[in-house]
């Protein structure tokens, strides 16, 4: 009886097992929790992955380290479910037990972190205006001559903003006009305005860039100076004289000269004292003329004390300016020793190099213009000038033909012995004769006359 019992109770036992095991599976995850067992947090609630880095195999010999285990997460109770918690090591045993976390409070939300300015960055500083003393052969009052020259002062102002100064000084503020040429070479002065015809004594070619007797127009000379080669040759010669000059300046046809009497045949001309310049000068001196060169300011007082019996400077507006018609009252054209006048700003070599571009293309600019003004203002006010001249009893007279042929004939000779005796000279002079040669076609053929 007895053992009937205990088979009974054995056979309920294994049954309710065997019964359990075939239902759990199919119970929901919250009827197939037990008791006391800790839910782990749901997947999605845990911070993503960072891309792992591919580990490298560890050398020979070398035993790898383990990998730090990963933390288990924190059990969540289910609701209505008693916590239990992991059976504690002893060292956390001996920590306390923390206290109860407070309600959190609710967090203002943060405005968004805005990343700083940079500091400003400063401006780049004002660059410093550049300044070169320039020498003067022509007083400031003097019309055109000196006028072109202060044009340089101001207008080199004007377009540069105030970046680049040309200070204008009198005849000899800084030294005398005839020494301006080493003055410049040597850097004692920066710069220095007058004709290439001032230098005739030190580099005879470059009177051929001042005026040429029985020369070119100032269309003509123009067109030679900047599409014939003229320019290329005028620099190299500068050049090597530790100089460099831009052309900066015209004037139209200069009047022949002041002369105390008539004259009327080329024996008249032997023997006259007269103030001439260049290679006009050369010229008279074949035709028995002793000439001698003077400033402007000095020929009112050479006529003065006797001197001299005549005296070419430049044009009627000029001449007036100076008052030679008060020492002579016989005028004569045409001017066949300047019919065209160029004019020029030399510039220390060294100093023009240092020159930023800009500065070099706002000289190049203005000089430009100053050659623009020049002739302009020369044609426009001789008419004016002449008037008053003859208002004061001066006589304009033309040279005979006679003369003229004389004059013109000495000049081929005189071209000819420069040209033999200074190898720069010969080689300007072919230059720009080729060039003439060439241009008379055009010339001819453009002409009403």
């Amino acid at each position: 009886m007895r053992n009937a019992i205990i088979g009974i109770v054995i056979g309920v036992v294994v049954g309710v097992v065997v019964g359990a095991t075939m239902v759990a599976p199919r119970l929901s995850p919250e009827e197939n929790e037990l008791p006391g067992r800790p839910t782990p947090k749901a997947e999605a609630s845990l911070p993503p992955l960072k891309k792992a880095q591919s580990e490298k195999p560890a050398p020979p010999g070398v035993e790898k380290p383990p990998a730090a285990a990963a933390p288990a997460p924190t059990a969540t109770p289910a609701a209505g479910q008693p916590t239990t918690t992991a059976p504690a090591t002893p060292e956390a045993k001996a920590q306390p037990a923390p206290a109860a976390a407070a309600p959190a409070a609710a967090v203002p939300a943060m405005p968004p972190v805005v990343a700083a300015a940079p500091p400003p960055v400063p401006p780049p500083a004002e660059p410093k205006t550049i300044r070169l003393r320039m020498g003067s052969a022509y007083a400031a009052n003097l019309p055109q001559l000196g006028t072109l020259a202060k044009r340089i002062e101001r207008d080199i102002w004007r377009v540069s903003d105030g970046r680049l100064e040309i200070k204008f000084h009198e005849p000899g503020a800084l030294v005398s006009p005839l020494e301006m040429f080493d003055a410049v070479r040597a850097a004692a002065i920066d710069a220095a305005f007058s004709s290439p015809g001032f230098w005739g004594n030190k580099l005879p070619a470059l009177q051929l860039f001042g005026a040429v007797p029985f020369g070119p127009s100032a269309k003509e000379y123009l067109a030679w100076i900047y599409f014939g080669g003229g320019k290329e040759l005028f620099e190299e010669i500068y050049h090597v004289n530790g100089i460099h000059s831009v052309f900066c300046g015209m004037i139209a046809p200069e009047a022949s000269g002041w002369f105390k009497r008539r004259i009327r045949t080329v024996e008249d001309l032997r023997g006259l004292r007269m103030r001439a310049f260049g290679l006009g000068a050369k010229v008279l001196r074949k035709l028995g003329v002793k000439t001698t060169q003077l400033a402007g300011g000095d020929i009112f007082l050479a006529f003065e004390s006797g001197a001299i019996d005549a005296a070419e400077f430049s044009m009627p507006a000029i001449d007036l300016k100076l008052g030679l018609q008060r020492m002579a009252k016989n005028y004569y054209f045409p001017g066949w020793h300047q019919p065209a006048t160029l004019f020029e700003l030399m510039i220390n070599l060294e100093k023009w190099k240092s020159l930023p571009a800009t500065a070099k293309a706002q000289i190049e600019a203005v000089c430009g213009d100053n050659i623009r003004h020049g002739l302009a203002e020369g044609e426009a006010k001789q008419y004016a000038a002449l008037k008053e001249l003859q208002a004061e009893g001066v006589e304009f007279r033309r040279w005979p033909a006679e003369i003229l042929d004389a004059l013109k004939t000495a000049w081929i000779a005189v071209a000819k012995e420069e040209s033999r005796a200074d190898a720069d000279f010969r080689r300007v002079w072919q230059s720009l004769s080729a060039f003439r040669e060439d241009y008379a076609i055009w010339s001819e053929l453009s002409s009403p006359y």
